[in-house]
């Protein structure tokens, strides 16, 4: 049995625990909530989209030095530090911003849990959103409205002029109105309140969209094709309404379509949810 033991004891003698001390078990935590916060920055900014074709293109290195394509791997050789350099050129404002972020916030709130996960809304502001929207496609005024979700719309936002004001459905079909100053471009809305007025938003090159559509849709599709936001378009020739979102266009929207999508948007609870549309429901049915 002895040497029974002793054999136990040799085959798994490289098997031993690491000594903790006190910094290295502070060091450990520092990293874990450097980490925690890169990746709600990175899932806030279009840099994720940048992680995903970076996990792609180390699938591609993997395979390539698996089968031994010389020449595949001699392009990601050379082409690293380039592409390294590419990645500070591209993200250059979304680095800025997040430099800038990081100076004025305050210390207590860096250590917090980050953006809050509740409710991105209230109910007022999305009956406010609805109400200005069926009156606006009633007398075919155009519209284009971004509801901001994760990723921050502020690079898009510094395009137009500032606004800031509580959201209101007087206040939607104000600045839409014709030959306004503010009616041409987008409003970008973040929580309760109009941001921003006459952001110019990127225009998707989907050859897909119907030729039919004009640069109100698809800006609105643009814009919902790098960020993950809900973008409702009222169309000025016919007063339809139409959503975009994840690159994807939803044409001739009922009011309870787009009800139940700003719910969605609104980030409420699935019982939040279910009790909204019972007594939505039960008050439609009383009115009928």
């Amino acid at each position: 049995m002895g040497a029974l033991a002793d054999a136990f004891k040799n085959a798994f003698n490289w098997v031993s625990m690491p000594k903790f001390s006190i910094s290295d078990i502070v060091e450990i935590l520092l990293i874990a909530f450097l980490i925690y916060h890169l990746i709600n920055w990175i899932q806030r900014t279009r840099a994720w989209y940048l992680v995903k074709g970076m996990i792609v293109l180390v699938l591609v290195w993997f395979v390539a030095t698996f089968f031994e394509f010389t020449a595949i791997l001699w392009i990601f050789r050379n082409a690293i530090s380039v592409g390294i350099i590419a990645i500070f050129i591209i993200f250059q404002p979304e680095l800025r911003t997040a430099l800038e972020q990081l100076g004025q916030r305050n210390i207590v709130g860096f250590f917090g849990s980050g953006k809050n996960a509740g409710e991105r809304f209230s109910d007022e502001t999305r009956e406010e959103i609805i109400a200005g929207v069926l009156a606006m496609a009633e007398v075919k005024t155009g519209a284009l409205i971004v509801m901001e979700e994760k990723v921050s719309l502020e690079q898009f936002e510094k395009t137009g002029i500032a606004l800031d004001s509580r959201v209101s459905s007087a206040l939607l079909i104000n600045i839409f109105e014709h030959n306004t100053p503010l009616h041409d471009g987008a409003v970008i809305v973040r929580g309760d309140r109009a941001m921003a007025a006459t952001c110019i938003l990127p225009v998707s090159d989907n050859m897909r969209l119907s030729k039919e559509l004009g640069m109100r849709h698809r800006a609105g599709v643009g814009v919902s094709e790098v960020a993950d936001c809900l973008t409702i378009i009222v169309s000025e020739e016919n007063g339809k309404i139409a959503l975009a979102q994840h690159g994807q266009l939803i044409r001739d929207v009922t009011e309870n379509i787009l009800r139940s999508k700003l719910i969605e948007c609104q980030n409420k609870s699935a019982g939040a949810r279910r009790r909204f549309r019972k007594e939505w429901n039960n008050n439609h049915e009383g009115q009928a």
